[in-house]
């Protein structure tokens, strides 16, 4: 008895016709018909009662058919199951992140994975949450880490909260301290010459929307840097910056960390893939653990 007889028998028996039975499993009907009659001559019974315009099982073949479709949907089972392991010992998972997760959250996350999955390749874009969302949609990443709320609606996209964490004011040790009593209110920044990230960042759009909500437009000292020329800068001296807590810890030393007063400055960072596509199963252990990390 082959696996392929057992496929072919269970066609005919769903659709009671030899020729469409052949075009669902893609076989000419000759060939279908004599693996039947050899699946038969194996079994020592006949399977169908064979009328002209009219295909019934016989007792043999209502006896087989539940068989047939268990061994059938075990098989599935067992070539899934091999595909998720084999998916976990190689291949790849690409991942967008704005640069400051990459900075902050991801070193820790991205380790424990590698060091649980080595021989899973990890693809890392660093992008705005614009860019990244793009990317997401026309399938170029399996996993995004973006800022809530979306640039644009984007009802294609299934997100899940994972964090929010507050900003923070960074400047040099050298340079007089910022605001009041160990705290920045938004007030304070203006007047300070401020180094400003690139346009597109969400950090540069949440720094500038929060000091026109306060009255008054940023200084620009500095602007048009990623993550580590801004912080580079500050340590220069050249003026202050509005980072992410994680970011700022993370920096080391040359940097003075000053929090934000009440209700201060947060970011909302949510896990995103496409809602139309399951992600691959090493790109959904890793939202696993980033989810419990």
């Amino acid at each position: 008895m082959q696996f392929q007889q057992l496929q072919y028998f269970v066609a005919v028996a769903e659709t009671r016709h030899f020729t469409r039975a052949a075009e669902l499993v893609h076989v000419a009907q000759p060939s279908l018909s004599q693996q039947i009659k050899a699946l038969e001559r194996e079994l020592g019974a006949d399977l169908f009662l064979r009328a002209r315009g009219n295909i019934t099982l016989t007792d043999a073949g209502e006896a087989l058919l539940p068989l047939a479709r268990r061994i059938l949907a075990d098989a599935d089972t067992a070539r899934h199951e091999v595909q998720e392991l084999v998916q976990l010992r190689r291949g790849r998972v690409r991942l967008g992140a704005t640069p400051s997760l990459c900075t902050g959250l991801l070193p820790d996350v991205l380790r424990a994975f590698h060091d649980r999955y080595p021989g899973i390749r990890l693809l890392i874009e660093e992008g705005g949450s614009h860019d990244l969302v793009r990317e997401l949609a026309r399938g170029a990443l399996d996993l995004a880490l973006v800022v809530l709320p979306l640039p644009t609606p984007a009802p294609a996209l299934t997100t899940v909260e994972l964090l929010r964490e507050d900003l923070v004011v960074v400047s040099s040790p050298e340079a007089p301290e910022p605001g009041r009593g160990g705290r920045v209110e938004i007030s304070d920044l203006e007047g300070e010459r401020l180094v400003m990230f690139r346009h597109g960042y969400d950090l540069r759009e949440l720094t500038v929307a929060a000091c026109r909500s306060a009255g008054f437009e940023p200084d620009f000292a500095v602007e048009g840097g990623e993550m580590d020329a801004v912080l580079g800068f500050v340590r220069a001296g050249l003026g202050l910056a509005v980072v992410p807590r994680m970011v700022a810890a993370r920096a080391g030393r040359g940097l003075r960390v000053t929090p934000l007063a009440r209700p201060g400055l947060h970011r909302t960072i949510a896990l995103a893939h496409r809602s139309d596509v399951a992600p691959p199963r090493a790109a959904r252990e890793l939202q696993r653990m980033l989810l419990e990390r």
